[in-house]
């Protein structure tokens, strides 16, 4: 496949979103029925702890855990506030004022309509902002504010002052219209996307016109419903795919399911009629993420180690705080010097390192480590790779140059957890350690508990339930041990194979 291609795999309980580009999988979206995310969603919340020390306060939205509100997020503070990645769009700022502290803007029991900004991610709550937007197909709303902002992506300032100009004049038109029938007019500020470009005056007065019917229902829903209550929801996935993935670049949308497709259709032709014609509706009889090989796709961006063409390879290691990729030769000897089979490796790396980052959506802090290179050009030309490969990524990504110790830092923007943490889980043996003891260590572990146990009880005998591995080892290679030390307690033991047990667990039961 040419260009780029995207696949949508629809069942009741979840969505599945495959972005193909020049043949190879790019980018994959997974959206689960019960775990839908929360970005973008409005809530009415309620206050039920202000944190003056933290500068910040936890805000009851009817979820499991209390959200996190901090100073910064509050519309009105007199810092850069907002949160969203939408504000960071217009490309500029202003200029601070004195912060107001949390204590005299909040107060416990109080109700306060906030949006979520960051879902919930490990034992951290939500993140949310009283800085409302809402994202449309050209614009972004935003009800706080009278500025008209610009997306940095669109880079021409003549272009920018002309689209600038019409939206002053548009919104002043709505405002009228709005205002002509006594009531006070709608206010607010909006950014433009990137899509808005090339938008037409009618295109614009309509997502103005709908953004505003929106955040009219919210506020509706605001004064009669109970804290807790969910305002206004994001669209899903498959939505999202015609809003926010589909560009001049997509050929095509293959979506498997007849209803969703209709469903996309009238959702399209609303709001997004240029990407209606792209739609499709695969009727072949193999699944399509099969057909297009997405499936296995799925399995390596899961996997830690990732192979290069070359012969090198990746490792991706995932952590809490941060996320390492380490890049190795392997058998790469395809060079004429072990200099340039460095500076080869690293080169295709950093064009994987940039695909993996997107296929796996990973965020936050990430350390690459290349293969150490001794000329400043390749370790230019490696870094100019890395950043023109990154360009293609709609997330916003960061990058340092080398450090001292020869590492790349980046940081690129997490909103939402990454495809590991959504499809797997801690594995139960290891706990999320990657390994575990061996029998030998285990035997001795029991040997030891048996020992304390001895000398603390006096049962008529030691029965020793393990897995399996465990029981043979001390049956065999460590008998001689285990005789010993029924010698020495003076008291049997015997011992139980249980197949349930993972190598790490066993018990020792007084009989």
């Amino acid at each position: 496949m040419a260009g780029q291609d995207i696949l949508i795999n629809w069942a009741p309980q979840e969505t599945r979103v495959a972005v193909v580009e020049n043949g190879a999988v790019q980018e994959l979206h997974v959206e689960r029925t019960l775990e839908r995310g929360l970005v973008g969603n409005v809530y009415l919340g309620k206050v039920v702890r202000v944190l003056p020390g933290m500068q910040s306060a936890f805000v009851d939205i009817g979820l499991e855990r209390a959200a996190f509100l901090h100073v910064a997020d509050l519309h009105g503070h007199g810092g850069n506030g907002g949160g969203r990645s939408d504000r960071a769009e217009r490309g500029e700022g202003r200029a601070d004022a004195p912060p107001v502290p949390i204590e005299r803007q909040v107060f416990e029991g109080q109700t306060l309509t906030v949006q979520v900004i960051k879902d919930a991610i490990g034992s951290k709550g939500a993140r949310l902002s009283t800085q409302v937007s809402i994202a449309g197909r050209l614009l972004v709303f935003l009800p706080h504010d009278q500025h008209i902002g610009i997306s940095q992506k669109i880079g021409s300032p003549e272009l920018r002052e002309q689209l600038r100009a019409r939206m002053v004049a548009l919104t002043a038109e709505a405002e009228a219209r709005n205002g002509s029938d006594g009531k006070a007019p709608e206010r607010g500020g909006f950014i433009l996307r990137t899509n808005a470009e090339e938008a037409t005056d009618a295109e614009l007065a309509e997502d103005i016109a709908y953004l505003r019917r929106a955040w009219a229902l919210i506020r509706q829903r605001a004064q009669t419903q109970p804290p807790g209550t969910l305002l206004h929801q994001d669209l899903s996935l498959a939505e999202r795919v015609l809003r926010d993935l589909a560009g001049e670049a997509t050929q095509g949308i293959r979506i498997d399911s007849r209803l969703q497709y209709e469903q996309l259709q009238a959702f399209g032709r609303t709001y997004m009629p240029r990407a209606v014609d792209k739609l499709e509706l695969y009727r072949g009889e193999r699944p399509i993420f099969d057909l297009f090989g997405i499936e296995d796709e799925i399995q390596r961006a899961l996997a830690r180690r990732v192979d290069l063409k070359s012969g090198g390879y990746l490792i991706v290691d995932q952590t809490e705080a941060l996320t390492t990729i380490d890049v190795n030769t392997g058998g790469y000897v395809g060079a004429r010097n072990f200099e340039d089979t460095i500076f080869k490796t690293n080169l295709e790396a950093a064009g994987a390192i940039a695909r993996q980052l997107r296929l796996r959506n990973l965020g936050g802090i990430i350390i690459a480590d290349f293969i150490d290179m001794l000329r400043e050009d390749h370790q230019q030309a490696v870094l100019a790779e890395l950043r023109k490969q990154l360009a293609r990524d709609r997330v916003r990504t960061t990058v340092s140059g080398f450090t001292q110790l020869g590492l790349v830092e980046m940081t690129r923007k997490r909103t939402r957890e990454s495809l590991a943490h959504m499809l797997c889980e801690p594995c139960p043996t290891c706990q999320g350690r990657g390994q575990i003891k061996t029998a030998r260590s285990v035997c001795y572990d029991i040997l030891r508990e048996i020992l304390r146990e001895a000398r603390q009880f006096n049962p008529r005998e030691f029965r020793v339930v393990a897995s399996a591995s465990v029981v043979e080892m001390l049956l065999d290679e460590e008998s001689q041990h285990l005789a010993g030390l029924s010698e020495f307690i003076g008291k049997p033991i015997s011992l139980s194979a249980e197949p349930g047990m993972s190598p790490e667990q066993y018990d020792i039961v007084l009989m």
